[in-house]
């Protein structure tokens, strides 16, 4: 199976790499702009099965000119793409007041435009039977609770749960399936930067167990669907 993981370097989606490597079934790309984490997540992969199968590409998913060319590498090293997991993520702790412009293009470019248009760039690689899985936040659900230095990330994330389902219905007629886990506390380098009190429900690795599952099975119960996975707030 051909697997695509975004936000790769750290947290959550280097958890995830690690997962489905460990089946050598599985060719995972995993992309971020960290390229010296990448090796060192390609080495971990290798060490804990050796004929795991990663190619790490480095990245800026900002770079938006730059597109076409990351797509035709991207091409060069697998066929097509059975799951994307789009799980980079930009988070900036700061009161509403003090967002400034910079601030809002760097959380919105990252979490949205980001998503939305390397998930199109990719789009021509998925056919029937693949799964889009878009890593949101709790915070992104309208009714739940929301946090202080938190509300231009957890507007990006509500433009995420939308994009999601918007996304499945234009794709309902390709049997390509779309969701959106949105996540509750986990214990990522993010997590600590917004909640430096907090105790986070579950390990990157005990989230990434779950979103790997889901990515494999859950298309077949869901589709354009925003689903909470949180055991507590955050």
């Amino acid at each position: 199976m051909n697997i695509i993981v975004t936000g790769a370097s750290q947290g959550i989606g280097n958890e995830i790499v690690k997962v489905f490597s460990s089946s050598k079934k599985n060719h995972v790309i995993a992309i971020s702009r960290n390229e010296k984490r990448l090796q060192a997540l390609v080495a971990e992969c290798k060490k804990n099965n050796s004929e795991a199968n990663v190619t790490p590409y480095a990245f800026d998913l900002t770079q938006f000119d730059f597109y076409p060319l990351v797509i035709q590498r991207i091409e060069n090293y697998m066929s097509h793409c059975d799951i994307l997991i789009n799980n980079a993520g930009k988070l900036i702790h700061r009161s509403f007041k003090k967002i400034d412009h910079h601030d809002f293009d760097e959380i919105f470019n990252v979490n949205v435009k980001g998503l939305f248009f390397f998930t199109q760039a990719i789009l021509p690689m998925m056919g029937k039977g693949s799964h889009i899985v878009n890593i949101g936040s709790i915070g992104g659900i309208q009714g739940s609770k929301k946090f202080k230095g938190l509300t231009a990330y957890s507007a990006s994330k509500g433009a995420v749960a939308i994009l999601s389902e918007a996304l499945a219905e234009e794709l309902m007629e390709e049997d390509i399936r779309v969701n959106c886990l949105a996540l509750g506390g986990v214990e990522t380098e993010m997590f600590k930067r917004a909640f430096p009190n907090a105790e986070a429900s579950y390990t990157p690795n005990q989230m990434a167990h779950y979103i790997v599952d889901f990515a494999l099975n859950g298309w077949k119960h869901f589709n354009g669907k925003i689903l909470p996975v949180s055991l507590g707030t955050p």
